[in-house]
This record gives C-alpha cells, structure tokens and sequence, in this order.
C-alpha cells in the first residue's frame, strides 16, 4: 500500500495531538468527574495554571510513545519486529527508577513489573504476561497508552498496525489490555484513509475476540449513544457498568478504553469538544485525552486542532511544539512535534520500503509544517514567531520573526534552567537531557528580510553558579526583501548550550526559512571549576546508582551490572573521546563511543582480570579485541577510543592498546563505562578526527 499524499503532516497533526491532550489531562489525572466538577467545571481549555503546574511536563504517555516506536529504527524498520525485539529496545532507553515508566513496584505497576522481567531476562511476551504477573497488572492501561507511533508507521494497513500493537503491548501487558491497544491502533491506521468515527470502529472490531470485554463494552457504549444525546447522562450509565469499582488495580484499560469510546462518539467528530467530554469524565484523564487527541488528529488534520481558533481555543499556541523525551539517549530530551514527527515519517517510509524524506536537507529546525514553531519564542525583548507561507528557498513555509524595536527568537536545545530540572526530578519523571548543540559546531541559518533590520545567530550556555551567558553571531544589515545565510561557530567556554536563536534589532521582521548545526564538537564535557554551578552535570544522562563529587568531578559507583554515563547527539559520527579513568574495586571500567542508549555502544575496557577490551554491546556484548593489560586499582589511566568510518582504535597513556573494525553503529554519543564498582574521572574531552 503507498503512503498517503499528505502523510507527514498527518503524522504531524497526531504527534500534535497527542501532546495536546497529555498536557490537557496531565494536571488532574486521576480525578474523579465529580471532583472536576467541583474544582475545575467543564475542562474546555488548559487548566494548569489553575492547579499551579507547568504546562509541558515530563510524562509517560509522551515519552514512551514516542520511545518504544524507535524499536523499528534499530531493528531496521522491519514490519516483523516481534515482542522480544521491543523488549530490548525498553532494556535500551529505559533507565531503571529514573526514566519512561511509572516505577511503581512489582505488582503495583504494570510497566515496572515488565521491566523487571526483562531485566532478569525473561523476554517479551513472557514479560508482560497473565501467566507471570496475574490477570489484574496485566490488563491496566499502559498498554493503550503508548500505542499511537505503531499505528502511524502504518497509514491505511490495519493488519500491519494491529499486528505490531500487539507485539507491541505484549511486552507488559496481556489479555483485554492487549484487545483496547489493537482496536485503538486499528482505528488510527485506518483515520488515514478513513473518516467515518463507526466505521472505524467496526474494523476495529473485526481484530478482537466477539466475546472480549472490550467489544461488549464498545457494544454498550454505542447502543448507549444511539438511545441518549447527553453524554452526561450516557457518562453515568458507563461508570455504573465499567468504573473503577469493577475492576481491580490502579488504572484498569476497561474503563479508560470504554471513556474513550464514549468521548469519540459524542464528540460529534469535533477536536475541541470531544477533549472537553474525555477530561472532564475524569479517571486517567492525561492517558484518554493523548490517546484521543492523536486519533482526532490524524483523522482530520491540522485543520480540526485549529478549528478551536473559531470558539478562541488555541490549542497549539501555548504548546509551541514542545515536548520533553528523557531516555537513555539524551539527545532527544528535548524535543518537539515537529521532530518526532519526522522521526515517525521516516521510520513509517521505511517500512513501507521507500527512502525516508528530511524537510530542507534535514535541518533540525524546518518549519515545513503548517503552523509549527518548533519551540521558538521570544525570550527576550519584544516580539512574536509565526509560521507563514512563503519565504522559503528550501520549501513553503518558513518562520516569520517580528520585532518591535529588539528581539531575541530561540528555541530550547537542552533544559532550560536549574529550577526547570529541580521541579522534575521531585515529581518522579526527571528531565534528563543532553546538550543537541556543543562547542566547536557550526551554528548556521537562511534568513529573509521583511523589512530593513539587522540580523545575528545566537546561543545561550550555562556558566559559573549556573548564569546564563549569551554569545553572537556577526551581524549582519539586510534590506527588505535580502536573504541571507548566517554561520556561527559555537565557543569554546559556551558549555552547556541550552538555547539556540535569532537576534533582530529595528522594527519590522524576518523569516526563518531553516537553522541547523554541524560538525563534529571540540568539546571538554566537564569543566575545569566543576564546583560552580549544576547544569553542567545535568547535562549528562545519569545511568549510574550513585553520581557524587567527592575529590573529583565524578565519582560513579555501580551496585549491580553495567551504568553508563552519557553526554553527546546522534549527529556524531567519527571522532575521538579520551578521559582520565581512575577505577576503585570495580569489576571493569572504561569509556563508550557512539552510544546510542544502554545496549548499543563501543566501548574501550579494562577488567578486573587485567585485560584490556574493544567491545560491542549490540543488545548482547561481544568482545572485538582483547590483550593482556597489567594494572592498579586507583591507577590513573588516560583512555582514548577513537571511532572512523568502521574503524575502532583503543589507546591507553598515549599507546594503541586495540584495533578493530564493526560497522553496527555510524553516530552517537560519548560516555564513562562500569560494572560493579567505583571509579572516578576528572576529564571527558571531544575532538574531530585528524
């Protein structure tokens, strides 16, 4: 089957919509209608500042959407990807107790009752199973949850997309669990090609057992709906039936699935009112309301979201595209629709067989889509972005920055602030993130002139006692109707980066046609004052079971198995990563080169046994070299890991120890290995190959 005409902005208009209704629900997940009522009324709009909470959140039902469809990447796009195959890849993003899941104990939670399995090496589907974890943990939500991304690498194919839903949600979940993520999934597949709310369902329905729970609920919702036009009404009669009271743990699918239902068919096939219905019934609000607002969003596209602006409802303004995505591979931390949009697309062409697409030669920022910002604000001075038509050399849209005297446009490239990453932390899903910009990269962009104004790059670092630091760009005068490409180095002391943007003087505006980055970074990942300030460590991803700086910057101890600690993007490709090892009692130690999460790297060795190693861990560990390697516990060790091309060369005090070759990974990041242990290090350094 080909894909969609309109494909990628569908793709788009879900991934919109699912983060609409994450942060509609998000901030009274778990009420009841009756506690919404008295509190909040109707939820006809955002009410997190009601409830005094952020408005874009770390949370589950984002992060592991748009986490587990990467599944697909690293097994090479293939439709046949099995349970075990998706297993290894939450072994690979997930950081246990830190990331992704709600980490909420054997038998309490769902998803860590699977990770558990996992880890202790039952694989998928055994994992998730009835037979291991009881019928009760293996029908809760979770399942339902993070099952948009597989319907929309399957446009219009429900077999495919109920197929991979259920690989998918078999990994923790099991019996009617599994039937609500196969009938969501079937009914997102076919919103592609499909219009009609009932007859998306009747192909649902054909995927799952007549006898299911799910299908008689489905069965009772619609004839509920067909007898009565009040959803009040039908909403009471739902929860007489299907509440929370009928079924046992703490978010059951069956009657979050049955108030998805309800919601999609009095929505009368309207976005805003149909998130009205979801939210306001109450329960699993964050976990209903993503669900449908992704389903919503494919369905009709951009212009459904947008048809709130006719009842003053701006969904997306406030949003701005941006969502937070903290794995193990931190370069997606911080991120936005658009982006994961892409990803999604790509992977989606991929496995249709065709060659994946990037908008305007893979820019990170593109603008391609109608209405997207992709984070951009202003965040200093006066001004505004908006998308508009036109303007673009590479496409049909393009970024319209105004200024009224002085702005600064940017967009966030790793947390924003110390108080950003702190509130996190305390609220169970922290924000770890790296960097997506370093030192030594090159900054550029397409800019034309609206008006007569002057123009620069700029970025936002962190520095001593965690201040913001800015630098710039040359500037440079355009006159309306100019363009103009602009280029900026990154310094050397601008570490960590944490905004990138625009700065225009005068008044008038600019359009953004596209800004990327490039190149290998020359980079030192741990500064010389390394007692000032936080962000600094912060911009690592901590997959260690204690982090402390006592004597040294890091000081890493490791309980059990392997931790990493990692820093870099997935734009990293060949070059080369030396540190100061100094290992304490550790089983081994060393560094990691293009990591691409916890179970896919490189690394550069030393073992307890006194050997030194050049491993592989695609998943399973394999060693590519070895030699006999004499040394101390508290020894100082200067390693270098070199990566080119397939290429591999281990260097220890300045002496080749190791050579080999492997083609398993082009890009990744950089990082400090241990098993069972301490070690400590003062230094990580990034340079270009010579």
């Amino acid at each position: 089957m080909s894909l969609p005409a309109d494909y990628a902005e569908r793709v788009y208009a879900g991934v919109l919509g699912k983060s609409i209704g994450v942060y509609l629900g998000r901030p009274f997940e778990g009420w009841t209608y009756d506690r919404i009522q008295e509190k909040l009324g109707d939820i006809e709009y955002y009410v997190h500042d009601k409830l005094d909470v952020p408005l874009i959140v770390t949370d589950d039902d984002i992060s592991g959407t748009f986490t587990f469809i990467r599944a697909l990447d690293d097994f090479n796009a293939d439709p046949s990807i099995s349970a075990k195959n998706i297993g290894h890849s939450w072994l690979n993003y997930i950081i246990e107790n830190k990331s992704i899941l709600w980490w909420g104990g054997m038998g309490n939670s769902t998803e860590h009752t699977a990770f558990l399995r996992l880890k202790n090496g039952i694989d998928a589907p055994m994992s998730g199973s009835e037979e291991l974890n009881g019928k009760v943990v293996a029908e809760q939500i979770g399942a339902q949850i993070f099952i948009d991304g597989w319907a929309m690498v399957s446009p219009g194919d429900p077999n495919q997309a109920a197929r991979l839903a259920e690989e998918a949600a078999r990994v923790s979940h099991d019996g009617e669990a599994v039937y609500g993520a196969v009938v969501l999934a079937v009914m997102e597949a076919m919103a592609f090609v499909e219009s009609d709310m009932n007859k998306l369902i009747d192909k649902a329905l054909t995927y799952i057992p007549d006898d299911s729970i799910i299908a008689q609920l489905i069965d009772d919702v619609r004839k509920w709906h067909a007898k009565e036009p009040d959803w009040r009404a039908t909403r009471e009669t739902l929860a007489g039936k299907y509440g929370y009271d009928k079924y046992g743990g703490n978010c059951h699918m069956v009657p979050n699935h049955a108030l998805i239902i309800h919601s999609l068919l009095h929505g009368e096939d309207d976005f805003s009112e149909t998130m009205k219905i979801i939210n306001t019934c109450g329960w699993d609000t964050d976990c209903n309301s993503g669900n449908v607002g992704c389903l919503m969003g494919i369905k009709n596209g951009l212009a459904g979201i947008d048809s709130g602006i006719n009842k003053g409802l701006d969904w997306r303004g406030p949003v701005a595209d941006r969502i937070y995505l903290p794995t193990a591979e931190g370069s997606r931390g911080v991120s936005d629709c658009a982006r994961e949009a892409v990803s999604i697309t790509q992977i989606g062409q991929r496995v249709a067989g065709e060659d994946p697409s990037a908008p305007k030669n893979g820019a990170q920022f593109h603008f391609d889509f109608p209405g997207a910002v992709q984070g951009f604000l202003a965040t200093e001075g006066e001004g505004e972005a908006v998308n508009v038509a036109g303007n673009s050399e590479a496409g049909e849209r393009s970024l319209q920055i105004s200024s009224d005297g002085s702005v600064h446009c940017g967009s966030p490239v790793f947390s924003p602030s110390k108080e950003v990453t702190e509130y996190f932390q305390k609220r169970g899903y922290g924000l770890m993130a790296s960097p997506r910009i370093h030192s030594g990269q090159t900054v550029s962009a397409r800019l034309m002139a609206g008006n007569d104004v002057s123009a620069c790059l700029y970025i936002r670092s962190f520095g001593i006692d965690d201040e913001s630091q800015i630098f710039y760009g040359d500037t440079v005068s355009l006159t309306e109707g100019d363009a103009s490409e602009l280029s900026f180095v990154v310094p050397m002391e601008a570490n960590p980066v944490f905004e990138v943007g625009v700065k225009i003087e005068g008044t008038g505006s600019v359009y953004l046609d596209w800004l990327t980055w490039e190149g290998t970074p020359d980079v030192t990942l741990i500064p010389t004052d390394y007692t000032k300030g936080m962000m600094w460590k912060n911009a690592w991803i901590n997959a260690v079971d204690s982090l402390m700086s006592w004597g040294e910057p890091f000081r890493m101890m490791h309980n059990e198995g392997v931790g990493l600690m990692i820093q870099g993007t997935r734009d990293w490709q060949d070059y080369k990563v030396t540190a100061d090892v100094r290992p304490h009692l550790a089983k081994r130690v060393g560094i990691v080169a293009r990591v691409q999460g916890l179970k896919r790297y490189y690394g550069l060795e030393v073992t307890r046994d006194n050997k030194v190693q050049l491993v592989e861990v695609l998943n399973e560990e394999k060693v590519l070299a070895e030699a006999d390697f004499p040394w101390e516990f508290g020894q100082k060790l200067e390693m270098s890991l070199e990566v080119n091309g397939d290429q591999l060369i281990g260097s220890i005090d300045g002496e080749t120890v190791l050579t080999a070759t492997s083609d398993s990974f082009s890009d990744g990041a950089v990082g400090l290995v241990i098993e069972e242990g301490r070690s400590a290090t003062r230094q990580v350094h990034v340079q270009p190959v010579t």
